[in-house]
């Protein structure tokens, strides 16, 4: 059933890519990307920031190792040559402490939902339009006949949306234009229709395109118009 619907939904939007290249002599592609990116360089930043100021917070409320199960007995001994063993339990301690916080954490922030909120805006900004930009090399957009092709990139993981167009477009379109192609894309997809999302972008980026790249006395298509999902 999903499979049909997937289908369905990957039909939608060809035949919305396909309509739309019949008034322009430009190219649409779309891609929708499960993830970019594992974070898990963030997991470990977060982790060893942790585990490094954290168990501080600890020593000013006088850490002792009998605050770790596992390290005291519940007997002192008030010798000098115990002062070495005491020194060595507190600092195997603290060193276990320092551990379990950063597992802790790093586990904490692998969780989908953390990782986003704990992961800044623009390190996820970044890596989403590094990953469209190497979709839109991968398939060829920067190689059309007038470098008119644009990219509609869409990852679920990041909630990012990102539109990009050929240097043959830069020239004559304002780019605060795509803001409208990804706005609704954005939309379809926050909705839980991404079908509904791209086709919006398609016809919004189609009559960009069509206004100023009408098509040519040949205007054969260069690229399939389909979905790619990744």
């Amino acid at each position: 059933m999903v499979i049909k619907q997937r289908s369905r939904a990957e039909a939608r939007i060809a035949a919305a890519i396909a309509e739309a290249e019949t008034r322009t002599s430009g190219e649409i592609f779309c891609v929708l990307a499960g993830s970019v990116s594992s974070y898990r360089d963030v997991s470990l930043t977060w982790a060893a920031a942790a585990a490094l100021i954290l168990p501080l917070l600890l020593i000013p409320a006088g850490f002792e190792p009998s605050w770790v199960p596992g390290f005291s007995g519940g007997w002192e001994a008030g010798h000098l040559a115990a002062r070495d063993i005491t020194v060595g339990h507190a600092l195997a301690a603290y060193a276990l402490l320092q551990a379990g916080v950063f597992l802790l954490t790093f586990l904490l922030t692998s969780i989908p939902a953390v990782r986003r909120v704990a992961t800044p805006r623009r390190i996820r900004t970044a890596r989403v339009r590094r990953a469209a930009l190497q979709q839109f090399l991968a398939h060829g957009l920067h190689v059309t006949e007038s470098r008119t092709g644009v990219l509609l990139f869409a990852c679920m993981a990041d909630h990012q949306v990102e539109v990009i167009a050929d240097e043959g477009i830069h020239a004559k379109v304002d780019q605060a234009i795509w803001a409208e192609a990804a706005e609704a894309l954005a939309i379809g997809l926050k909705r839980g229709d991404a079908a509904g999302g791209f086709e919006a972008a398609v016809r919004l980026t189609g009559a960009v395109l069509a206004e100023h790249f009408p098509p040519g006395q040949r205007n054969h298509n260069e690229l399939d118009d389909r979905l790619v999902v990744i």
